[in-house]
């Protein structure tokens, strides 16, 4: 990880392009543990949601790791229950408690069900208050994309969807390009499908770089 790279999205923010999930890691103690050592190794970006039930050992992982904290990315996601005007904003304040911080860098919105149009007013003041840096959507693939896109005061940093060799997501990416909104991939190495990792231009591209296909 000491060639972290960045991409600058379209609200002028820069995301480290390589972050560390902890989706299906339990407890906050096992997350703690699993963001330290990823810290250690280098990553700076690190992403939870409140419906993976860990946000408080994403942020204790943070805090202790002696890493000043503008220098780790951290994205955390709403649940559809959180949804709606009023609601959201009450949702970010106990978001950023267990997280043990006074902001987020990325704040996503989950599923594409609910009151997603009054989530996206408040996470836009949320921005204004400085308790977010950068607002964005995850698994919007329907045109309730669109419907979000063009309502959106704020447009969408980031679109994170399911992305990876096996599953480039071509349409997608056309869909969301007036917006400058970049994709942002969950399982990148494809569910670790050995078909994948094992590919032969994936295998051959990564030799010649001298790097692992993962």
């Amino acid at each position: 990880m000491a060639e972290q790279t960045y991409v600058t999205l379209n609200d002028g923010t820069r995301i480290p392009q390589m972050g560390v999930g902890v989706y299906m890691v339990a407890g906050d103690d096992l997350t703690e543990r699993t963001v330290a050592e990823a810290l250690r190794l280098g990553y700076r970006h690190v992403d939870t949601a409140h419906a993976y039930g860990n946000e408080r050992g994403v942020g204790r992982a943070v805090a202790k790791s002696g890493i000043p904290r503008d220098e780790v990315w951290v994205t955390s996601k709403l649940w559809p229950s959180e949804y709606g005007e009023g609601a959201t904003s009450a949702a970010i304040d106990r978001m950023l408690a267990r997280l043990g911080t006074d902001h987020l860098d990325l704040l996503l919105l989950h599923q594409q069900f609910g009151d997603y149009l009054g989530a996206w007013r408040d996470m836009e003041r949320a921005v204004a208050a400085g308790k977010v840096r950068s607002i964005g959507i995850s698994n919007f693939e329907s045109d309730r994309l669109e419907e979000l896109c063009e309502a959106a005061t704020i447009k969408p940093s980031v679109l994170q969807v399911e992305c990876h060799p096996f599953y480039q997501q071509r349409d997608l990416k056309e869909r969301i390009a007036r917006y400058g909104t970049a994709i942002e991939c969950w399982y990148p190495l494809g569910h670790a499908d050995a078909g994948l990792l094992g590919n032969g231009v994936v295998a051959s591209v990564a030799e010649a770089h001298g790097k692992s296909a993962a």
